[in-house]
């Protein structure tokens, strides 16, 4: 691997264990100034003094905020992400059983929006200005303009409450079936897939309009190559710049979007975890959980830059 790469990469990654520690304290200092109790409302309103008192203490919550927080980077270093206080389970546990839902969620649903939103986006500039582009491009403001929750709400009323296809709410492993598993997820996977989808609709055609009458591209059609030897060598790879951006960053926004989409399907995942955490003043979950994300998000931005270089020299070279 080129020299120049590798050193790109390093300093990526330290600015994004920076970045996720100073995101980690803003949440554990904005948590502990959220109205309630966790332990109150883990023994309910009839809990005498000296029990409030013991698990406050267990939990370490009668310390200032910054040696809680201390103690938590301290507690991750040697794999300990806490213990929750409502479940009264170790948070790990918890946090990678639901995040093993989400992502069968998200990958799918990030994966058909890419395959399809580049084909769609070429196919559109390829045909700039006739009504196949104009269809396209009607539907892809529809659908960068549309509110995840009412579009989830229309799906769930065609296709479980009318026509009775598919479900309308809960998770099944694909363990438990594939064809259960496809059924639970197409709603949701839909839902969270709609706007990026769109997106990169509008990006691939954008992209591919600024390159398809560059002199490279006329030269190579000149040299007798064929139309999808000229769109995917000379067209697209010169377009996947801007695309690749709007990829990475769609990628961590959909990780986090998924707080809403499971919300409206009733999937136990992640972000369903963090709003019962929320509700339930269970802070600490809430914590691991952003940091969760936030590792995430760090990883596709850092995959977006290792893209860069390796499709254009001259970044890496910078």
């Amino acid at each position: 691997m080129n020299i120049k790469l590798i050193r790109m990469i390093g300093r990526r990654v330290g600015q994004s264990i920076i970045v996720i520690f100073i995101v980690t304290m803003i949440v554990f200092l904005l948590m502990k100034l959220v109205p309630g109790d966790p332990i109150i409302n883990f023994l309910g309103s009839n809990a005498s003094e000296e029990q409030i008192v013991y698990y406050t203490k267990l939990f370490g919550f009668d310390q200032p905020v910054l040696i809680q927080y201390g103690k938590w980077i301290a507690g991750l270093f040697h794999g300990q992400m806490g213990r929750s206080v409502a479940l009264q389970k170790d948070i790990s546990q918890i946090i990678f059983q639901r995040l093993n839902i989400t992502l069968s969620i998200v990958i799918p649903a990030f994966i058909f929006a890419v395959v399809l939103g580049v084909i769609l986006g070429i196919v559109a500039a390829k045909h700039r200005g006739t009504a196949v582009d104009t269809v396209i491009s009607f539907f892809s403001n529809i659908g960068m303009s549309m509110p995840m929750f009412w579009f989830g709400m229309v799906l769930i009323m065609i296709f479980a409450l009318k026509l009775h296809l598919l479900p309308t709410s809960g998770f099944v492993t694909i363990q438990e079936g594939f064809g259960k598993w496809i059924s639970h997820i197409i709603l949701p996977m839909i839902v969270l897939a709609m706007n990026p989808l769109a997106q990169f609709t509008r990006q691939t055609r954008s992209s591919m309009l600024e390159v398809i009458r560059q002199d490279y591209v006329t030269t190579a059609r000149a040299k007798g190559l064929s139309e999808k030897e000229i769109t995917v060598k000379h067209q697209l790879r010169n377009a996947l710049i801007p695309i690749i951006t709007v990829m990475g960053v769609s990628l961590g926004g959909m990780i986090g979007g998924t707080v809403l989409v499971e919300s409206i399907f009733v999937i136990p995942g992640l972000g369903n975890l963090m709003i019962t955490s929320i509700k339930g003043r269970d802070f600490l979950v809430v914590v691991d959980g952003v940091l969760i994300i936030a590792i995430a998000v760090a990883i596709c931005n850092l995959i977006v830059d290792i893209l860069y270089g390796i499709i254009d020299p001259r970044i890496r070279n910078d």
